[in-house]
């Protein structure tokens, strides 16, 4: 059964994307629909396999590693997977009916929306160095596709600026690929863990060169600049799958590495840098959402600034105590998922208001709050994740976040939660002061369709309700995978 599940996540999205780049858009739209509904139900499949049966190495077409294909199937995998299916499908259901279907550029939409989804697929199951690059490769295309569409020189200019961006990323991230199979003959996770000693200078400066470039990618401060341009020019269902996927992937695999690798080519030293530089992007990230004239531009900061929470994984993973370990990676997970159920939301609910102004300006927004009340709603929901309020998911990661750095005598760590989310609620509060602001002549609002409407209300109550499911889905999380011998096995 789980090689079918298998095939479904992986080779389905590839098909998907083949059939639908010889459809117009409208055609291809009826076609994805009827693909998200089955990647959404072998997703739940393979989550509820794995909650019963525990996780697995899986090798595809039955060719063992270093020959073949491993995959890696626990649960963080299987709730990630599961968490791009929600996301993918609320992103894609707002594409059909926001994108314009008669543009003739429209067509590649949704070639490049499947190919996305395989590569995040790829990404989370992937067991080895060097298919999880060729997995982030597929994601970065895509991404870059997906911003410059519409042609404009203002998406062609931050598309170009992303594609730079990521290809540097990735040169430096293969550069300690390279040095990694050059010592272990292995690109193998699991085997170079095992054969692994000590720090190696050699080794070192492959896992700095593989963390710059997968920070990179992740747009963590001061590598950003490329993010605000790419996530604020871009439709908005590309922006919300950007932001609330695409760079969760490259840190998803900069985690990996530090949890697997940390222990023995890390340093205090580059721990705390890490936690700085997320702590600067916290901050700045968050100032810089505050003074946005333009709303798309307010929500793209704001993922600066979410992303730097992500980085306190390295100081408080780091030579401390397992438990509060334990504590820090739970948290960092619920914030993954959080973030990315919130800030979809956040983006499609932008996109729905500025329809709604006909501008992209905040001082456009006003009276809106009379005319569009669910999507200002939508929009606030979001945004009380982003702050942290109970009883959000977004509150129980920083309270988990916030016990760990108690517990490992980190205690600076404190002052950048709790002042993140007051600068959070800043930014989103002005969004609000905004809408309310009465104006003559306020009644010109153009009234998107309700489906439109109801899509990123969902994600705001899912990322809302996530604090309450928060124990459950981290008893998932915690269920590891089956290792044999070191290699990947057919089960």
């Amino acid at each position: 059964m789980s090689q079918w599940l298998i095939a479904g996540l992986l080779f389905t999205p590839l098909a998907w994307a083949a059939l639908s780049l010889l459809l117009g858009f409208r055609q291809g739209r009826w076609l994805s629909w009827l693909g998200m509904a089955i990647q959404m139900a072998v997703s739940l499949a393979l989550w509820f396999a794995v909650m019963e049966g525990g996780g697995f190495y899986y090798a595809l077409g039955g060719w063992n590693a270093p020959l073949g294909i491993a995959l890696r199937v626990d649960g963080l995998a299987v709730t990630f997977v599961l968490l791009t299916a929600a996301v993918g499908t609320a992103c894609g259901l707002h594409a059909g009916v926001y994108l314009d279907a008669d543009k003739p550029w429209q067509r590649y939409f949704w070639p490049l929306f499947w190919f996305l989804w395989a590569g995040l697929n790829g990404v989370w199951l992937g067991a080895d160095l060097f298919n999880l690059y060729v997995s982030l490769e597929l994601i970065s295309l895509s991404a870059v596709g997906l911003v410059a569409l519409g042609g404009e020189a203002a998406a062609l200019r931050a598309a170009l600026r992303y594609l730079f961006a990521a290809l540097l990323g990735s040169l430096a991230y293969l550069l300690g690929v390279a040095l990694f199979y050059g010592r272990f003959g292995t690109l193998s996770l699991a085997v170079i863990d095992q054969l692994l000693v000590g720090g190696e200078p050699a080794l070192i400066v492959a896992l700095l060169l593989m963390l710059a470039g997968l920070a990179l990618k992740t747009a963590l401060f001061p590598l950003h600049a490329w993010l605000p341009p790419a996530h604020g020019i871009a439709r908005s269902p590309v922006s919300a799958l950007l932001s609330g996927l695409v760079i969760k992937a490259s840190f998803y695999i900069a985690a990996r590495l530090w949890m697997e690798l940390g222990d023995r080519l890390g340093s205090p030293w580059l721990a705390q840098g890490m936690g700085v530089l997320g702590a600067a992007a916290v901050i700045w990230g968050s100032w810089l959402a505050f003074c946005q004239p333009h709303l798309k531009q307010v929500v793209a900061y704001s993922s600066v600034a979410q992303i730097g929470y992500l980085f306190l994984l390295f100081p408080l993973t780091f030579a401390v105590a397992e438990p509060v370990s334990l504590l820090a990676q739970q948290g960092i997970t619920l914030q993954v998922i959080s973030h990315a159920l919130a800030k979809a939301a956040m983006f499609l609910a932008a996109g729905n208001l500025i329809l709604s102004v006909r501008s992209n300006r905040v001082k456009a927004l006003a009276g809106v709050s009379h005319f569009l009340p669910f999507s200002l709603f939508s929009f606030g929901l979001a945004g009380v994740s982003l702050m942290g309020l109970p009883p959000t998911g977004g509150f129980a990661a920083k309270w988990l976040l916030l016990q760990a750095s108690l517990a490992s005598g980190q205690w600076w760590w404190v002052v950048v939660l709790l002042l993140g989310g007051v600068l959070a609620a800043a930014y989103v509060f002005r969004i609000y002061r905004a809408s309310f602001l009465e104006v003559s002549n306020s009644d010109d609002f153009y009234h998107p369709p309700q489906s439109l409407e109801a899509i990123p209300m969902i994600l705001a109550l899912l990322a809302l309700g996530l604090g309450l499911v928060a124990e459950p889905v981290l008893s998932v999380l915690a269920l590891p995978f089956e290792v044999v011998a070191a290699e990947a096995v057919h089960p």
